[in-house]
């Protein structure tokens, strides 16, 4: 059945043709829902919601916008309403100053707080030529962050205009409001993300290096880990690198103080061995990061490591420290081995 059929045919109340009606949009509407709520969870909630509606209202779609606007429509809705009732998202850059090595490390703050990894393996590349940001740029991390920053409102206008290229009628008719109205919401938005994007997005950093180079940085990074060579790691660092662990709020600036963190605490002489499993998130490079355990006898989901590159170097290493920061990536609950290496 082409569209139209399914729409009548969801109408009548059948299931099975409202599922393959929204199957096609289903991943950017995910990746949608995550770049307003800054939250993997919290996405899959919202998009639940606005598909729950999206069943319940069918029968007062008049076919006068697109079904991947009228979904887009709903989806920022539920979003809207979501970010009403939780805080805002944050990275540990931006909840507080870096510590110092020497002190101990924070309690771990309620989840709800971070920013969470986002597997953009799954992302569609939807053609949007009127965007003004790719569809990776726009998922991440330094983007998600800037975000988040946002009132709701302003945000939702910045992602319809500027990365699923919406025109202003289209975003105003979403958020019922006026074209102006969208035009002056952009225009600060711009000014807001502009002040905390980096020069330069990850996807032209990674597009500037070639195949070779990539793969010694994700080499070298590795095996620096696996083996706990400290040295090795911060001779990887640009000078004021960051490292950050959430849901950890402390964090480190700073090439001597990332080193002596990592030399202390993660790749101390009492730290269990780590397995790093190459994947990319958010437009990063980044790893499933496994660590040893006496029972089960195996490697152990740990957490999602992300790195930040500048040129070949790394500018910060973001470790998020949950096994559920898993979610959505395919990777392995566990890696066998039959003893510590």
């Amino acid at each position: 059945m082409n569209e139209s059929q399914l729409v009548s045919a969801a109408r009548d109340g059948d299931q099975d043709a409202f599922a393959r009606l929204i199957d096609p949009y289903r991943r950017e509407l995910h990746a949608h829902s995550y770049r307003m709520v800054g939250s993997v969870t919290d996405a899959e909630d919202a998009l639940q919601d606005a598909l729950l509606a999206a069943w319940r209202g069918l029968a007062r779609f008049e076919g006068r916008s697109s079904i991947r606007s009228w979904l887009y429509t709903i989806t920022t809705n539920a979003c809207l309403r979501a970010i009403d009732r939780r805080p805002k998202r944050v990275l540990p850059v931006d909840y507080g100053p870096a510590a110092d090595p020497q002190d101990a490390i924070a309690e771990p703050l309620v989840e709800s707080t971070w920013i969470e990894p986002y597997a953009d393996s799954t992302l569609t590349d939807v053609a949007t030529p009127a965007a003004r940001f790719e569809q990776r740029e726009a998922i991440e991390l330094a983007f998600i962050a800037a975000l988040q920053h946002l009132p709701a409102r302003q945000r939702a206008v910045l992602i319809l205009r500027d990365v699923l290229g919406f025109s202003a009628r289209e975003t105003a008719e979403a958020l019922d409001t006026t074209p102006v109205s969208i035009d002056s919401a952009l225009q600060r938005a711009h000014k807001a993300v502009d002040a905390r994007l980096p020069e330069r997005s990850q996807q032209k950093t990674l597009r500037a290096l070639d195949d070779s180079e990539l793969k010694q940085v994700v080499d070298d990074f590795v095996a620096a880990w696996e083996r706990a060579d400290v040295d090795a790691i911060v001779s990887m660092l640009v000078k004021d690198a960051a490292f950050a662990m959430p849901p950890e709020p402390t964090w480190f600036r700073g090439r001597d103080a990332v080193g002596a963190f990592l030399a202390d605490i993660p790749l101390g002489p009492q730290a269990p061995h780590h397995r790093l499993v190459p994947t990319t998130a958010n437009g990063h490079l980044a790893f499933g990061h496994y660590s040893w355990r006496e029972e089960p006898n195996a490697y152990v989901r740990h957490g999602i490591t992300v790195l930040t590159l500048r040129g070949t170097q790394i500018a910060q290493i973001t470790v998020f420290r949950r096994a559920e920061a898993f979610t959505g990536f395919d990777l392995p609950e566990r890696l066998e081995s039959p003893a510590r290496d």
